[in-house]
């Protein structure tokens, strides 16, 4: 079934908006890494470099879950000790300069 011209600017649109809103969350706060996809897929449904670009990205997401299922215990372990010492720095420097951990 053929869409009207007017459904796929829209759709493509959409897409875009999506897509750029992913971009954005790369450097503001926000799930990055599910909203590229999910605007490239939508892009991908008109456009064949988005196709392509999107067999990449989900090609590099299983090297990095490869990569993630690899690690060792020990590596676990550091990184959940990095972590705690990071969250416990930023309450030391909170209380120190007296800063407001949560909104009043």
């Amino acid at each position: 079934m053929q869409r009207g011209r007017l459904y796929r600017i829209a759709f493509v649109t959409a897409g875009f908006t999506v897509l750029a809103a992913g971009l954005a969350m790369l450097l503001l706060p926000g799930p990055a890494l599910v909203v590229i996809p999910i605007g490239l897929a939508m892009l991908s449904l008109q456009f064949a470099w988005a196709e392509s670009l999107l067999e990449k990205a989900l090609d590099k997401a299983d090297v990095a879950k490869e990569k993630a299922r690899e690690t060792s215990p020990l590596q676990k372990v550091l990184s959940g000790i990095a972590i705690a010492l990071g969250v416990g720095a930023f309450i030391a420097l909170a209380i120190l300069y007296d800063i407001p951990l949560l909104p009043v």
